[in-house]
């Protein structure tokens, strides 16, 4: 919508969870008379930085990376694997344990260990400056014991007197663990300066991990929470609360990364979330937005508290389950010595009132809190047990608290750079042994950096109109769109939407004939009927084409769907299916709140859209001027990958590539989307020869092109490939190109057209502020590609957009092939160019047009599968799976009336 499509793109992004990468990917499928290439051939590698761009206006800037310099880079990190034990052998685990056991055993055996630092990633590995001084290091540490495991109460059968003895006794009766250390690899230091030279070698990454580990140990030993390199303090103002009781935790990410300028500490703000400290049930009520505890859902209840450790007194649980009866009926055995020894039955609430002398107010008729093991509970009364702090929120937020916490976390460049200066002194880190053992120092002051500012591309709009966007950002006060289409045979549905909708068509067809879009008057208004309300989305929907089948003389080109809900709606997954997939009817939904002349004009842009019309293109774009696009056909690419909600491993990803078409226009594409396994990043639908009824995404992307270009193969593909981080390049480079490379020569095998692929990354910590004290954010058109970029590769950061919100966040592209030998400006030039041709909005976006296009098709086509039944929608041909997997849901096929159109828009 103008002025807010980019608002997510300004915003300050949270950390995201790392992609993760399939074990296995299966080697491509040939046909028989397809050459299968050599076997032996070389993997491509990211190719290196062939020169540096020079067009823009110079800009000083300042960047969150800080200077650091390093000494002792003759000395060798030693890699140890670490193997905790019990005295029976029996495995440790248990999260935390790791880092008491490592910290008494370096204060135990301290000689023993050379009075060497060590730097423990809290699982099984451990690195140290030189080797340690014994060959075999075998040690056993005596760790004091951990009441959450070893506490006599209800439910354990123990006595109140033997349980309390117990505990006294335990206390000093220590557990003892054996740790053994195997000698696993030599990294030499010097990896590390090699890389800053831009020799990197296959120790650079392993060497800057040893660096990353310390920081984490650091964060560790004074209590943080540790989520990958971000770490989080228990200080209440870092918190901000989102409803629902889950907190906002404020803290900050910190790495090590090699660049131009040498060896850097990247900081940044880092928000997470966390359940609400405090008593347990008012956690419960908050979550289910219920009233008293008496309303409390307990089996979801169950569900949220599996796992999170409460403090009883002065001592911590983790919360196994909840008891099957309230505290007042669930019976355990008390066992009491004295002249003889006898037992009895007795309820958890009555040991607690009655034997321990503690009032309980309202537990009874609730269900017990269980921190025991499976065949042995231990049982609190829930009022006793409050949730202690710093525990993460993993599950997936509603649309109010998603909002909230973007709305809360929001940061203008002075107060980010403000946060970030107090984190470094707050850090400490000059006063860590071991990054002094590394010879490490760190500068506290910001980074300069040589920016660039790019001229904004002239765009053309209606009635050959030229204008030239400012700041980013335009409008279309008093201009009519570029190609305007015809709104014509359409009708208005209304899913009980509280609406004026006479007026809606009355304004809609106004703003339309100011834009030069025909909107006749529609065939009919079709309301909801009260009776279907509470019936299931499907169901609604049916019930409403029903309506429309009987009523209108034909299939209608277009519908305007009304929904109660602004976002999140039930019915919109349904609908969209029904519109795109069984009848090809485009089709936009809105749910009007406020509509005025900006709204309708935001409406128009993506119904003009999605019905074959442009809004704007740029100046030079049907002239042969794009340095890069007009000297030979070329087609654009935009690849990404959908997953579903952290912990939902049931629900498939959703791979889409959108595609440019009509040559040599770069703001026209279609979409062409798959399903595969859950959480898998590469796409294994690019190809597909063996397919029956599917030959896979590019070859249907490839005859759009050669269709719609005046039957022209494109001589140059352009590929941005969206949401992989650096350890997957390779994967992109060498499995995805290659199936892109069987796709062309599946149709023609002399074919050979030339690839550039680049990478867009949104999920990085590097921002940019103006120097001089400017609260402003860096203006659009900013790019960087010299000091904080990789010392050899081949990438540069781009802040296209204008940041009105928050602080903007570049987005940073790699190259990491260029076979069309592209120079360094006119590749910068089309990044810039791409982030004007967003049909969508009125701004210049934060990523190139077909990225964000991808991530739209993703989605809105992953709507079609929430109500799916999975055993109706299985296909063997789905994408990958695990062996003895079910198979992966296959989406069901487009329309071929909309299969082209620009449908996610």
């Amino acid at each position: 919508m103008e002025n807010q499509n980019s608002a997510k793109e300004e915003l300050d992004e949270l950390p995201l969870p790392p992609p993760v990468v399939p074990s296995n990917v299966a080697p491509i499928k040939v046909q028989n008379d397809i050459p299968s290439g050599d076997p032996l051939k070389k993997k491509r590698v990211p190719m290196s930085r062939p020169g540096f761009a020079r067009k823009g206006q110079p800009i000083s800037l300042l960047t969150n990376h800080f200077k650091v310099s390093t000494r002792n880079v003759d000395d060798f990190f030693f890699h140890y694997s670490v193997n905790l034990k019990y005295e029976d052998d029996r495995p440790v685990d248990g999260k935390g344990i790791g880092r008491k056991v490592i910290d008494k055993m370096q204060q135990t055996y301290d000689t023993e260990l050379g009075k060497k630092g060590l730097a423990y990633d809290g699982e099984k590995t451990l690195f140290t400056i030189g080797p340690l001084p014994q060959i075999k290091n075998e040690f056993t540490v005596i760790l004091d014991d951990m009441p959450s495991k070893r506490n006599g109460s209800p439910g354990g059968n123990d006595s109140p007197g033997e349980g309390e003895r117990k505990r006294a006794r335990r206390s000093y009766n220590a557990k003892t663990i054996k740790v053994e250390l195997s000698f696993a690899a030599k990294i030499p230091m010097q990896s590390i300066a090699l890389a800053l030279k831009g020799q990197e070698t296959e120790n650079t990454q392993e060497a800057l991990r040893v660096l990353d580990i310390i920081l984490r140990q650091h964060a560790a030993k004074q209590g943080c929470l540790l989520v990958r390199q971000s770490f989080f303090h228990d200080k209440p103002s870092n918190y901000t609360d989102l409803g629902g009781g889950v907190m906002g935790c404020r803290g900050f990410h910190s790495s090590f990364r090699p660049v131009q300028g040498g060896l850097s500490l990247n900081i940044d703000v880092s928000t997470t979330m966390i359940v609400r400290p405090g008593p347990v049930v008012d956690f419960l009520i908050a979550n289910q937005n219920v009233r008293d505890p008496f309303q409390i859902d307990w089996a979801k209840g169950k569900r949220m508290l599996k796992n999170l450790r409460v403090k009883v007194g002065n001592l911590e649980y983790k919360i196994v389950g909840l008891s099957d009866l309230p505290c007042d009926q669930q019976m355990f055995t008390l066992r009491q010595k004295g002249d003889g020894d006898n037992a009895m039955e007795i309820t958890v609430h009555e040991y607690f009132v009655r034997h321990r002398g503690i009032p309980l107010s309202y537990s009874g008729g609730l269900p017990c809190i269980n921190v025991g093991k499976p065949k042995r509970p231990t049982y609190f009364p829930i009022e006793l047990c409050n949730l202690v702090s710093l525990q993460r929120y993993t599950k997936a937020l509603t649309v109010i608290q998603r909002s909230a916490l973007v709305e809360k976390s929001r940061q203008k460049p002075q107060e980010r750079m403000s946060s970030l200066n107090n984190a470094l002194k707050y850090s400490n880190y000059d006063a860590d042994p071991m990054l002094k053992a590394c010879g490490i120092s760190i500068n506290t002051n910001f980074t300069q950096v040589d920016g660039r500012v790019l001229q904004a591309p002239k765009l053309k709009v209606g009635n050959g109109e030229d204008f030239l966007p400012r700041n980013g950002r335009w409008n279309f006060n008093n201009k009519k769109l570029m190609a305007p289409s015809k709104v014509e045979r359409w009708a208005v549905v209304n899913f009980s939407a509280r609406c004026d909708i006479n007026n809606l068509i009355r304004d809609l067809i106004k703003c339309g004939n100011m834009k030069g879009v025909l909107v006749e008057q529609p065939f009919d208004v079709f309301e909801e009927s009260p009776s279907m309300r509470r019936a299931p989305p499907p169901t609604r929907v049916d019930d409403m084409f029903e309506q429309i089948r009987t009523k209108l003389p034909g299939v209608p080109k277009f519908l305007l769907c009304l929904l109660p809900e602004r976002k999140n709606s039930d019915i919109y997954g349904p609908w969209k299916r029904k519109c795109l997939a069984e009848f090809g009817i485009v089709t936009q939904c809105i749910a009007p709140i406020r509509v005025n002349d900006q709204y309708l004009t935001n409406v128009l842009l993506k119904i003009n859209a999605k019905l074959g019309g442009l809004n704007s293109q740029l100046q030079i774009e049907n002239t042969p001027a794009i340095p890069i696009i007009s000297r030979a056909a070329t087609i654009i690419l935009g690849m990404d990958v959908s997953h579903g909600s952290p912990g939902r491993s049931d629900v498939p990803s959703i791979a889409a590539v959108v595609s440019s078409r009509q040559w040599p226009l770069i703001s026209k594409y279609r979409a062409s989307v798959r399903t595969q396994s859950s959480k898998v990043e590469m796409i294994d639908s690019l190809f597909k020869p063996t397919a029956e009824d599917d030959d896979g995404i590019i070859r249907e992307l490839l005859i759009d092109f050669y269709t719609s270009s005046g039957k022209r193969k494109p001589d140059q593909i352009i590929i941005f490939r969206d949401g992989v981080s650096e350890s997957q390049f390779n994967q992109v480079l060498n499995i995805e190109l290659d199936k892109i490379i069987e796709a062309c020569k599946f149709l023609d095998e002399q074919w050979s057209p030339k690839l550039t692929l680049m990478i867009a990354q949104k999920n990085h910590h590097t921002k940019f502020f103006q120097s001089g004290g400017s609260p402003d954010n860096v203006p659009p058109g900013t790019v960087v590609d010299k000091q904080v970029c990789h010392p050899k590769n081949y990438d540069f950061y781009m802040c296209s957009h204008a940041g009105m919100i928050g602080t903007s966040r570049p987005t940073h592209y790699h190259v990491l092939l260029d076979e069309n030998g592209f120079s360094p400006d006119d590749l910068q030039e089309l990044v810039h160019s791409l982030s004007y041709v967003y049909q969508r909005s009125t701004t210049a976006i934060s990523v190139v047009a077909p990225i964000c296009y991808a991530h739209l098709a993703a989605a809105q086509v992953g709507q079609f599968m929430k109500f799916e039944d999975k055993s109706e929608t299985s296909s063997s041909q789905g994408g990958m799976t695990a062996a003895g997997a079910a198979p992966v849901p296959e989406l069901p096929r487009l329309h071929e009336n909309v299969r082209s159109s620009m449908f996610f828009c």
